[in-house]
């Protein structure tokens, strides 16, 4: 199923690109199931990972991820999916709650993005510089917040030494962008 999952999101992403980049965007979502994968996430987690972004940049549906994947794949894929229709502080309020509220294996899969959004992020300000934020829906304050939201968010109510080691580097990544 893992390499259907592969296959599927290669698909649904393919000719797009990532944001200040000519990366094609599968690799980021291939990034994100590979750091579920080396966490020892089971199977949906980890597919979840693929296609965490097909509903949301595309025009397949939950139904479609459902069909193919199954029911827990398409709940992962639904409660990371973001409603592009409203303002940008609704939906990163929307997923800092989620973070809050969900079952670790969501958690996870949420700062797996989170973490591979950042580590691209610290790429393009050490190649562009401040400019950057002008390429996004908010500024450095505002994304300031939000990742350091999700850290906070992300060790709610857990043993820290049950935690993946990429939740430390998202959290010192964090750290080292925004101080």
């Amino acid at each position: 199923m893992i390499e259907k999952a592969k296959a599927f999101a290669a698909k649904a992403h393919e000719g797009q690109k990532r944001k200040n980049s000519t990366e094609d965007y599968i690799i980021h979502p291939i990034r994100v199931a590979d750091l579920l994968e080396q966490a020892g996430f089971r199977e949906e987690v980890i597919c979840a990972g693929y296609l965490h972004d097909v509903v949301e940049d595309n025009t397949y549906t939950l139904q479609d991820i459902e069909r193919e994947f199954g029911r827990d794949v398409r709940g992962f894929v639904a409660a990371h999916t973001e409603d592009k229709s409203k303002p940008w502080m609704e939906r990163k309020q929307h997923t800092i709650e989620t973070v809050w509220k969900a079952p670790f294996e969501l958690k996870a899969l949420i700062v797996a993005d989170k973490l591979d959004n950042l580590r691209s992020l610290q790429k393009d300000l050490a190649t562009y510089g401040n400019e950057v934020w002008k390429n996004f829906n908010a500024g450095a304050e505002d994304q300031k917040w939000y990742n350091e939201s999700i850290v906070a968010a992300m060790i709610n109510e857990r043993n820290l030494d049950d935690l993946p080691n990429y939740f430390y580097e998202y959290k010192q990544l964090v750290e080292q962008t925004f101080d």
